[in-house]
């Protein structure tokens, strides 16, 4: 049983799934609605050509422990339904958190994909989640040596397996048909530009780094292309701030977007702001290496750092725009590898269940 509840999972779960397609290997695919509007989730599963999942179900707006039991409850039923032989989940979220521990309490072993990463920063609730999946699973799948170094510090039961990240799969199979079919480019009046995403709880739910970051996209050096994460856009508006960062002249701000207008977007910037995980690995990618300007205090990615890729910046206007302009003034080749792997994961991850389960 494949379950997905965010963008990000359907994303980094889709060469999986092909890889059970192309093997005949029979499989549920749920997805369980933490990213419960269209734009922000059914919307990427039909663009990538996925099948439909087998079971649906919108969660809802709720606190994260509402959400958490309601996932839970939704995930008995279909694992009652289905009885599967292991649970797949991908990543830190409520959904995986939700999913796990539903295929725990049901006797059904759970297979982590992208287990082992850890930002040792307890303010983040995805720290809470991938360090509590990774001690119930029964196969952890680390994308690096550093994230298997993790779990064998933590003495986690599951048996651990380095695999690479899905993520440089889903780029390589996705960018030559992004580049085909979007016309993102004909929407964005700059060049150069830099790309932005924003949307961590820790970054826009507290109204002092949120003033930060909007201060930092007006006043960079590059213009910003900025596609909002509805819930920055919610915060925006009730602090005030929508119209100040409208009207700036040097921001672009777009609808968020399908998977294949933000490839294409970030193989054509110059560089990157943001405070996504995910996107410090796909800007690893050959087919878009791009630097990456973190704006947090910590990242569970330090592959990427330690690759030149990535430079974790924190939140304060000025350190952002320094920054900024450390990259423009002394541009550095980067690697010409990801160090999140070849682009083979999926294929690895299928054949260790293939041989876990059907050998």
């Amino acid at each position: 049983m494949i379950v997905t509840g965010t963008r990000p999972e359907i994303i980094k779960m889709a060469p999986i799934i092909r890889a059970l397609q192309k093997r005949s290997i029979p499989f549920t695919f749920v997805y369980c609605g933490q990213h419960y509007d269209y734009v922000m989730s059914q919307k990427f599963i039909h663009e990538l050509q996925l099948p439909n999942p087998h079971c649906l179900y919108k969660v809802q707006t709720a606190s994260p422990s509402i959400q958490i039991g309601r996932i839970m409850c939704f995930l008995e039923r279909t694992i009652k339904r289905y009885r599967p032989k292991m649970v797949l989940v991908e990543g830190d979220t409520n959904s995986v958190l939700a999913s796990a521990v539903a295929a725990l309490k049901q006797n059904i072993p759970v297979g982590h994909v992208e287990a082992g990463l850890r930002s040792f920063d307890l303010r983040m609730p995805e720290e809470h989640n991938r360090r509590l999946v990774d001690h119930i699973s029964t196969l952890l799948f680390a994308p690096t040596k550093h994230a298997k170094n993790n779990l064998r510090r933590e003495n986690v039961w599951g048996k651990i397996y380095v695999t690479g990240n899905t993520v440089i799969d889903a780029v390589n199979q996705h960018m030559p048909l992004a580049i085909r079919k979007s016309r993102i480019m004909e929407k964005i009046r700059y060049n150069p530009f830099a790309l932005v995403t924003a949307h961590r709880a820790e970054n826009v739910d507290d109204l002092n780094t949120l003033k930060n970051l909007i201060e930092a996209y007006m006043e960079s050096p590059v213009p910003i292309v900025y596609p909002m994460h509805p819930r920055t856009r919610k915060r925006l508006l009730q602090n005030g701030l929508w119209n100040k960062l409208v009207d700036c002249e040097n921001v672009t701000i777009l609808p968020p977007l399908g998977y294949f207008d933000f490839l294409v977007l970030m193989k054509k910037c110059v560089f990157i702001i943001t405070d996504s995980g995910g996107i410090q690995e796909e800007a690893t990618s050959p087919l878009v290496r791009k630097p990456v300007l973190v704006t947090r205090l910590s990242t569970e990615r330090p592959e990427a750092v330690k690759a030149g890729f990535a430079k974790v910046v924190g939140t304060k206007k000025e350190d952002i725009i320094s920054a900024a302009n450390e990259l423009l003034n002394n541009r550095k080749d980067l690697p010409t590898f990801s160090p999140f792997g070849d682009g083979k994961a999926a294929e690895r991850i299928v054949s260790i269940l293939e041989n876990s389960f059907y050998a």
